[in-house]
């Protein structure tokens, strides 16, 4: 397999979320992982999922009031569904702290590398020639994400990267560094390797404008 493209098994690491040994003349710039909260308000939507299930359980218990329940009745019924939503909301929160822990990003002067995955660790390499433009958001957590568009008609496996992913991108996906606590730093030396591969002027990272959506990133200069 290419080295520097396409998708490779985590079997082991001769350097911390590589691959494999860096060639002559690479070396590494950053490295990073995400904070699991951002994983799973924003990428798993476990907050969306909760509201849900208690939206639920409120309608089951007006729908027993109207049926003349008693109030242990409504209870019973509202706390049932509650319950049943705890097992996937867990299951979720669990699934992004695994997630977190697993995960690093890597940012060399070459490429960005991605080791992701929970029970099966894979290793994502994006080589800066296919970048077409990145973004940088900020969400009120303090944490930040990489947002990574693709040159077409080149593609990675939405399957292979969630959630380490933009939302809603299926079609075209695109890579995402999610949740960084030092999201600005990730993004000027991602911005400064860039120029330096591409032997342009440093151009700077835009900040979204949106703190709350990524999709509305700007994007880099």
């Amino acid at each position: 397999m290419n080295k520097y493209n396409g998708i490779a098994e985590h079997d082991g690491e001769a350097i911390p979320g590589l691959p494999g040994p860096l060639p002559a003349g690479e070396s590494i710039l950053w490295q990073g992982a995400p904070e699991w909260r951002g994983i799973a308000r924003r990428g798993l939507f476990v907050r969306g999922i909760a509201i849900y299930f208690v939206l639920l359980a409120a309608l089951q218990a007006g729908n027993l009031a109207t049926q003349g329940a008693g109030v242990m009745d409504m209870v019973a019924g509202a706390s049932l569904l509650v319950v049943i939503g705890v097992v996937p909301v867990a299951l979720l929160l669990l699934f992004a702290a695994l997630s977190a822990r697993t995960s690093l990003y890597t940012i060399t002067s070459r490429r960005i590398v991605m080791r992701v995955g929970v029970a099966l660790p894979m290793t994502v390499n994006i080589p800066f020639v296919l970048i077409d433009q990145a973004s940088v958001a900020h969400h009120a957590d303090g944490t930040g994400d990489l947002v990574v568009k693709l040159v077409a008609p080149h593609r990675v496996s939405w399957i292979a990267l969630w959630p380490h992913i933009r939302p809603f991108r299926v079609a075209r996906p695109e890579p995402m560094l999610r949740a960084l606590k030092d999201a600005d730093v990730a993004a000027q030396v991602l911005s400064r390797a860039l120029a330096a591969a591409a032997s342009l002027p440093v151009p700077a990272l835009a900040a979204a404008q949106d703190k709350r959506n990524a999709g509305r990133a700007e994007a880099m200069a």
